[in-house]
């Protein structure tokens, strides 16, 4: 049964409270929205409130003053961000709190602007919000990542059309990737949190040692860190509140060991990053960290980026999807991390969740660091995942088995 644009937008904010966040009566909701999601974003704070929350707080921000921040402000100037925001971010934020962040943007909003600026702004945003970024992946608080389309993402997926038509076409696809645009979404939801909970229980029983990546242009080996837990679809907060973080989400991932990763690896998609593309690329590892990068467009920006810590050149994340999945299946490039991360198997560069290790959320930085998980400013996914990857796990014996051939699932659940 067709639904109402209207219908599959309230089933998207329903499903952002009750399924993302499973927000609490109580709880304060801090949301980081764009103007261009105002709509969106006001449907989302009616629905928290009717939930039950004490209080939400919105903060918005826009392409078109990022845009013009690039443009005309002292070039030395990128490394500062106010008091007030550290402050807001870092202190306001407390452990039981929920987070939503509703991000979208032009792909390539800074592609024109001096890689130099680009890169002190990230790091400066990454290094000053360090503490929030430390409740997030130490779930201290329930939090999720959502989207929704803005003009200039819009134009680049659908070029041909004109911007009405553009501007629709890319909310039918978030929609059907979130499952909102059929009656009973929460119940679909639940059904597809069940897969991902039956697969990443039979990769825990496993306990490989390391996971060996076979495709065109990929001869890869990552260790895998000890106790380390796969995740997928719901986690749970130190307040014991089930959440999940991503929607859309298809994926089951965890935690590697910083140190031990051998060969290379190649990329399957663009890596949309700060505001620029950077694609067909291919990674050099030698004993956990990267030892070269190459790429066809953004290469300067790919090294600004390794550049941002000692941590951002070792990976701190391991994710594996099906070929199949159905944003995949959309046939649509989304450039976005949040849709692309979620039709491929992918890896992280920079900072490991600590939720991903056994005990890891209770762990003190110098126990952390014993565990070989990896610490940066920065989490950049990029997509590796193709048609022809063939993924084996290498048990603690030394024995392959198949995890993934030509892309899909080679074990029977």
């Amino acid at each position: 049964m067709a639904l109402s644009f209207e219908k599959q937008l309230e089933n998207y904010a329903d499903l952002v409270i009750r399924v993302g966040l499973n927000l609490q009566k109580g709880q304060r909701l801090f949301i980081r929205s764009i103007l261009e999601g105002a709509d969106f974003t006001r449907l989302v704070v009616d629905k928290a409130y009717k939930a039950g929350a004490r209080h939400v707080d919105v903060f918005w921000s826009d392409d078109v003053l990022i845009l013009s921040r690039f443009k005309y402000a002292p070039k030395d100037s990128f490394g500062f961000m106010p008091e007030w925001y550290k402050h807001g971010f870092n202190q306001e934020f407390k452990p039981g709190d929920a987070i939503l962040s509703i991000r979208a943007s032009d792909p390539e909003l800074l592609k024109n602007q001096d890689p130099e600026s680009v890169s002190s702004y990230e790091r400066a945003n990454r290094l000053e919000l360090k503490p929030l970024m430390g409740k997030i992946m130490g779930s201290e608080v329930n939090w999720c990542l959502v989207s929704v389309p803005v003009q200039g993402w819009a134009a680049k997926l659908f070029p041909k059309d004109k911007s009405e038509k553009q501007m629709q076409k890319l909310w039918a696809a978030i929609l059907k990737t979130v499952r909102a645009d059929k009656p009973s979404p929460v119940a679909k939801w639940q059904k597809h949190l069940k897969v991902l909970q039956v697969r990443r229980a039979y990769l825990n029983k496993k306990q490989y040692k390391a996971l060996k990546y076979t495709s065109v242009g990929t001869d890869l080996t990552v260790g895998l860190a000890q106790n380390h837990i796969w995740l997928g679809g719901t986690q749970e907060s130190q307040d014991g509140i089930t959440y999940v973080a991503n929607l859309p989400t298809e994926e089951v991932f965890t935690a590697p060991d910083k140190t031990i990763t051998e060969g290379v690896v190649r990329s399957t998609k663009p890596l949309a990053y700060a505001g620029n593309l950077i694609d067909n690329f291919e990674l050099t590892f030698k004993d956990g960290k990267v030892v070269k990068a190459k790429a066809k467009k953004g290469e300067k920006l790919l090294h600004k980026m390794l550049e941002t810590d000692e941590g951002a050149r070792r990976l701190g994340e391991v994710a594996l999807v099906p070929h199949s999945s159905p944003i995949s299946k959309s046939g649509i490039l989304f450039l976005h991390t949040l849709f692309d991360e979620n039709a491929s198997s992918h890896l992280a560069l920079g900072n490991a969740y600590r939720f991903n290790i056994q005990g890891g959320t209770q762990m003190k930085d110098k126990q952390i660091e014993k565990t070989g998980l990896n610490s940066s400013l920065t989490h950049v996914d990029f997509m590796i995942g193709s048609s022809d990857m063939n993924i084996d796990g290498i048990t603690k014996e030394g024995k392959l088995e198949p995890v993934m051939r030509k892309g899909e699932w080679a074990f029977q659940l």
